[in-house]
């Protein structure tokens, strides 16, 4: 497959923002720098009603699709430049958190996920946030299988809260017992990707035996010296939307994971052709 350098490029960005309120000077800083089409949040932490819409309006970003929360908890978002007509989310959620929504931008097909992190305990025996996790990850290989196949290319993109492959965790071997990274995990998701058709970007472009991290943890006195990092974020495409990437365009930006009240997810970008 050849990927040509985008005629009319068409750029997405996914972030783990941990309350979009408290780190907007972030999000305007990163906007101004990079200057996606889309930028896709999960974990805004926020109801729809108090998201920071003025923030966006004023970077250029006039259209909004929210999906809050009470409590502080959860919730995902979408700005654009570009008109967003949306779409019926898969019902991937069995507790109905705000954690899924979908939309139509450009001729792309965008999905927006952030999946539960599971708790600690990676037994869903003794542990109901690691069942639910394990639920909504069968719920992607269903609803993604059965999904309209048609030709029209189809993003998705969020926190997923899984790091597939060996390499996208710093230790395989001592995190294979881990919430994100044990083999019920990384196998469910493997098979919600595949079920639905879907490529994994990174490791298109990225050699498996490349290390490659989105987060790092606060816990850690110095995350970057450490870094023990896990690759949690990821943007997917079909087929179609494969055709239209221009492959080494996609990066993570490990700068954003530092400076000022960082968030512990760095955001990444990926650029397509227009359909």
């Amino acid at each position: 497959m050849g990927f040509a350098m985008s005629k009319s490029p068409f750029k997405i960005a996914t972030w783990n923002i941990n309350s979009v309120r408290l780190r907007a000077p972030n999000i305007e800083a990163f906007l101004a720098q990079e200057s996606p089409d889309v930028l896709c949040l999960q974990e805004i932490k926020c109801q729809t009603a108090e998201f920071p819409a003025k923030v966006f309006n004023e970077a250029g970003y006039e259209h909004h699709q929210v999906l809050g929360q009470s409590g502080g908890h959860h919730g995902v978002a979408l700005v654009s430049r570009h008109p967003i007509e949306p779409l019926e989310a898969m019902p991937l959620c069995r507790e109905g958190h705000a954690r899924v929504q979908a939309s139509r931008i450009e001729g792309f097909e965008i999905h927006n996920i952030y999946l539960p992190a599971g708790g600690d305990v990676p037994d869903p025996e003794v542990n109901e946030k690691f069942a639910h996790k394990l639920d909504f990850l069968a719920c992607m290989a269903r609803d993604y299988a059965a999904a309209d196949r048609d030709p029209k290319p189809r993003i998705l993109v969020g926190d997923l809260n899984v790091a597939p492959h060996e390499n996208d965790v710093w230790s395989h071997k001592q995190l294979l017992k881990i919430v994100s990274h044990t083999p019920a995990e990384t196998e469910a998701l493997e098979k919600a990707r595949k079920e639905g058709g879907f490529t994994d970007i990174a490791r298109e472009l990225h050699d498996d035996d490349q290390k490659l991290y989105t987060w790092w943890s606060y816990r850690a006195k110095d995350w970057a010296a450490s870094n023990r990092g896990r690759r949690l974020d990821h943007i997917w495409a079909n087929d179609a939307a494969m055709g239209l990437v221009d492959l080494p365009r996609y990066k993570i930006h490990l700068g954003w994971r530092g400076g000022w009240k960082p968030s512990d997810h760095a955001p990444v970008t990926a650029v397509f052709d227009r359909a």
